[in-house]
């Protein structure tokens, strides 16, 4: 009897004293399903001529996919506004046979974001992010292009996946 009542007063002044954790998401930074959002175009500092096109795409499709955020008709009409600039776009050799020729390529995609809500004058959310995808290296060129267009697709969508989990955590 005695230790239970040692217990509970140790467990009611630890509720009291609080411990500092609350859970991520909460207050002004949540993102709410149904809402709607807006990706403007994205800037492009990089060598791809297709990278801006997609990355954007991605964001529109993650969003709706994970937090269920549908795309606005105009920027003006979105509760939600995505602006960024794709900072560098490369693709390098990471892995090779034993002739010495490519076996294995890596796209690599750095990403400035940043979110508004629709009447705030402050960011909701503004990160750099960074992903990768591996994709084979090929002899045939379309295959080689067809397997970077997929590995850009990929680390798109892990940049988008990113992006609203970083913009949840910023408490």
């Amino acid at each position: 009897m005695i230790l239970l009542r040692a217990l509970l007063t140790i467990a009611i002044v630890m509720q009291l004293s609080g411990c500092g954790y609350h859970f991520s998401g909460s207050g002004d930074n949540t993102i709410a399903t149904g809402q709607s959002i807006w990706v403007s175009f994205i800037r492009n500092e990089s060598t791809s001529s297709i990278a801006q096109t997609v990355l954007r795409r991605a964001l529109f499709e993650e969003s709706h996919r994970l937090r269920g955020l549908f795309p606005a008709a105009s920027e003006s009409d979105a509760e939600l506004v995505v602006n960024g600039t794709l900072r560098s776009y490369s693709s390098k050799a990471v892995s090779y046979t034993a002739a010495d020729r490519a076996r294995e390529y890596r796209l690599m995609l750095n990403v400035e974001l940043e979110i508004r809500r629709k009447g705030m004058n402050s960011l909701l959310w503004k990160g750099s992010l960074q992903s990768y995808q591996d994709f084979p290296a090929s002899d045939n060129l379309a295959l080689q292009q067809n397997a970077e267009e997929a590995a850009l697709v990929a680390a798109s969508r892990i940049i988008a996946q990113k992006m609203l989990v970083a913009s949840e955590q910023a408490y």
